[in-house]
């Protein structure tokens, strides 16, 4: 059984792990000790706080193994983006120019530099075991934050985002990055992203060009990455698209990758998640497979479990689901099904 909780200090080793095998464009996971160790402790610290509404808190999440102490992945929610300094990205638009003389009005996609999307809470720093991909472990850690989410509601904004990583080819290179980011930078895409990572995108925006960028005047390769999702980076956006996130205008600044936006409100796990309460037992006639979580903060834990849920009746859980949720008999549980 995999549970996903709160980051410790001493999930720094395998964190680094984590950190190596991710793939290029997750900036939000340098492979960099002391970036890593601020991390922890600024979650550590967000936990603890009592918090009433949206500031700069960070809550980083794990997924392990109780059994071995193994990491599998992480995942995390920055409360609001742009909070300390502007979330810049690119706006995807059409810029429309008429003549009356020869009555013709033409509308022509641009790209412009925008920090629009500062304020809204941001889903980052996915990354799980390539084992693991499109296994109920993946929707566990992608969706058990949402489950977070609807459990403290006052801690996050009225809408959500995430980047997701744009394309790049089995050598690192970004054909986005290619024809815009490189003719402002001498530096290959990896490293500008890994830069990013281990500083912010403030550096790197302040030298992007403050003008339009017209669409049709980059390389056919350049746009065919516009919007587009890295192989790597499906699975992830496939489980938000079914909790009802939706592309918009916007995309990633280094590799032209998807940004996805939803309501908090609308969110699947958010709008039909339901609160039951524990019933611990030893045998389940389980009916269906759910993710059920409890309702705390530093001790918030989250599982995958095959229940037999009744709405309106206590929830049965085995010991052992009891002991990774860290609830006792009559303890109020969140679940929706998986």
């Amino acid at each position: 059984m995999l549970v996903l909780r709160p980051v410790e200090l001493t999930d720094l080793p395998q964190l680094q792990r984590l950190a190596r095998e991710s793939m290029v464009g997750v900036t939000s996971l340098p492979d960099d000790t002391e970036r890593l160790r601020r991390k922890i402790l600024d979650s550590s610290v967000s936990f603890a706080k009592d918090v009433q509404r949206n500031g700069p808190e960070n809550y980083f999440f794990v997924l392990e193994d109780p059994s071995t102490g193994r990491l599998a992945g992480c995942s995390e929610i920055l409360a609001t983006a742009g909070f300390s300094e502007p979330f810049y990205s690119l706006r995807n638009r059409h810029f429309t120019s008429a003549s009356r003389e020869l009555n013709i009005e033409h509308g022509v996609p641009a790209l412009s530099l925008c920090h629009d999307l500062s304020g809204h809470t941001l889903l980052r720093c996915f990354h799980i075991d390539a084992a693991l991909v499109r296994a109920p472990a993946s929707e566990l850690l992608s969706r058990a934050r949402l489950l977070f989410i609807a459990a403290h509601s006052q801690r996050f904004a009225d809408a959500v985002i995430t980047e997701i990583v744009g394309y790049s080819d089995d050598e690192g290179e970004s054909p986005f990055w290619n024809a815009v980011g490189k003719h402002f930078f001498d530096l290959p895409y990896a490293e500008a992203e890994r830069l990013c990572g281990l500083e912010s995108r403030t550096f790197l925006a302040e030298l992007m060009p403050q003008y339009p960028i017209y669409v049709p005047m980059l390389p056919q390769v350049a746009q065919d990455c516009i919007g587009r999702v890295h192989p790597d980076g499906q699975d992830a956006f496939d489980i938000l698209e079914r909790e009802g996130f939706q592309t918009n205008s916007y995309v990633d600044l280094f590799d032209g990758g998807p940004t996805l936006y939803a309501r908090t409100s609308n969110i699947r796990s958010i709008a039909q998640s339901q609160v039951g309460v524990a019933q611990s037992g030893l045998a389940i006639d389980a009916r269906g497979s759910y993710l059920v979580s409890n309702d705390s903060l530093e001790d918030y834990r989250a599982i995958v479990a095959d229940l037999d849920y009744r709405p309106g009746q206590p929830v049965a859980l085995s010991p052992r689901m009891c002991a990774a949720l860290k609830v006792t008999q009559g303890n109020p549980i969140r679940l929706i099904v998986l």
